[in-house]
């Protein structure tokens, strides 16, 4: 429900309503944190999943396979529920490590205000062509894939008719099949590196189901056209990366799609004094999503970006739990020094989140340890925690994909041995 009057402190603010900042203000309200403001710089909430009108969400969450949509509504109607407030149409122009807010909206002009305990939830942007440096002019034609998932799914405009898509990530490949249903033509898609970066299911149910060829270890050597693109010059790279002399080849088409990685969104975490992991670019967080500034807390594609967005719920729910526990028993006050437990990216494992463990905070909930691996593994793996030589826990998979995060639950009988560690060192190897 949209804020009725401005107050100037809650208990419990998030920043951004997509599916982590919709979970974490729900669990926010059911911990017991009695004044909860989600603060959305769009018209409604809901975030990136109104432009996803494909299925695939919510089959762990509700054991149905939804429209992203659909799947969002579940928790915009269960936030109606419980009481969240929302400000639509706001912007956060900054954050305070004391967990001030300054906005702007329409509505209200410009405000400020605090809150005990901030969760930030603001997801991920794409990389551009500027971030990856692709030469030749700047014709008209050339965008971002979910900028086309936008202009197809919500504005109703199609970009262009003949297509290219650069990136094996699964918005690349979904739009590959959704301008195909719009009766474009897809080309190819090129993916510089020698493996799928996106998940295997869309590659199936994507690229195969219609025939759209994938080329692994191809990129880009320029565009070609004045005004507008006319066609791509593809080329084929060595294992640096590095251009193969005679392998060029021109591909006509007038609209390129880059889908070449997500970033998270972290701005403003970064004017609140919040410590970014290099690797992930987002927040340094513990297994209760809490970041290095006390009171402020991170869940979803702001961490890093995810597979599914019902691990993006999980977290959500993880992180308003803990922000409704410090607004309730901290009170916006210093935090206390507590004996973390750090975790380390070990064997074949590029990141390991969260980046610490609370030995406090392991109640009875289980923690996810969520990875991803440096190189693929095609036969079965066993993702393994060590705290030296001591082994802590221990899990089987059917293989190891970049694209496809990894993950191992700590559950209760691995707790003593976790409060014992020094560290929790992760790898991923064959079995």
């Amino acid at each position: 429900m949209k804020a009725k009057t401005m107050k100037s402190s809650y208990d419990v603010i998030v920043i951004g309503s997509g599916p982590g900042g919709l979970a974490a203000a729900i669990a926010a309200k059911k911990n017991g944190a009695s004044d909860v403001l989600v603060i959305e710089r769009d018209l409604e909430p809901g975030g990136i999943l109104l432009q996803c009108i494909h299925n695939g969400f919510g089959l762990e969450t509700f054991k149905e396979d939804l429209p992203g949509p659909s799947y969002a509504q579940h928790f915009i109607n269960e936030a109606k529920e419980v009481g969240v407030q929302y400000l639509l149409d706001t912007m956060v122009l900054d954050i305070t490590p004391d967990r001030r807010i300054y906005v702007t909206s329409s509505h209200y002009g410009y405000q400020e205000l605090h809150t005990k305990a901030l969760v930030l939830a603001m997801g991920c942007r794409e990389r551009t062509r500027a971030q990856i440096r692709i030469p030749g002019p700047r014709p008209a034609g050339v965008y971002t894939a979910g900028t086309a998932q936008r202009w197809v799914n919500v504005e109703g405009y199609m970009p262009g008719k003949r297509f290219t898509i650069l990136g094996s990530g699964d918005i690349g490949m979904i739009m590959a099949r959704r301008l195909t249903f719009e009766g474009a033509k897809v080309e190819r898609v090129l993916e510089i590196m020698p493996y799928l970066t996106g998940l295997s299911r869309n590659y199936v149910q994507c690229l195969l189901d219609f025939d759209i060829p994938l080329q692994l270890r191809h990129t880009i050597k320029r565009i070609i056209g004045k005004n507008r693109v006319e066609a791509i010059e593809t080329v084929a790279v060595d294992e640096k990366w590095r251009y193969v002399p005679g392998t060029e080849e021109i591909i006509p088409c007038d609209t390129l799609l880059l889908s070449v990685g997500l970033i998270p969104e972290n701005e403003l975490s970064q004017k609140a004094g919040v410590a970014l992991d290099p690797v992930t670019g987002g927040p340094f967080v513990d297994n209760g999503f809490h970041t290095s500034v006390p009171g402020i807390f991170a869940a979803g594609n702001v961490v890093h970006v995810y597979d599914l967005v019902d691990w993006v719920t999980q977290a959500g729910l993880v992180a308003g739990e803990h922000a409704a526990l410090w607004a309730k028993e901290q009170g916006g006050k210093t935090r206390k020094k507590l004996p973390y437990i750090k975790t380390v990216a070990s064997d074949n494992v590029r990141y390991v989140v969260p980046h610490q463990v609370n030995p406090e905070t392991l109640t009875g909930a289980h923690v996810m340890l969520q990875m991803r691996v440096t190189q693929p593994l095609e036969q079965a793996v066993t993702i393994q925690v060590h705290d030296g030589d001591t082994l802590i826990a221990r899990q089987r998979a059917r293989y190891a994909r970049p694209g496809e995060m990894v993950s191992i639950t700590l559950r209760e009988r691995d707790y003593d041995a976790v409060r014992k560690a020094q560290t929790l060192k992760v790898s991923v190897v064959p079995q």
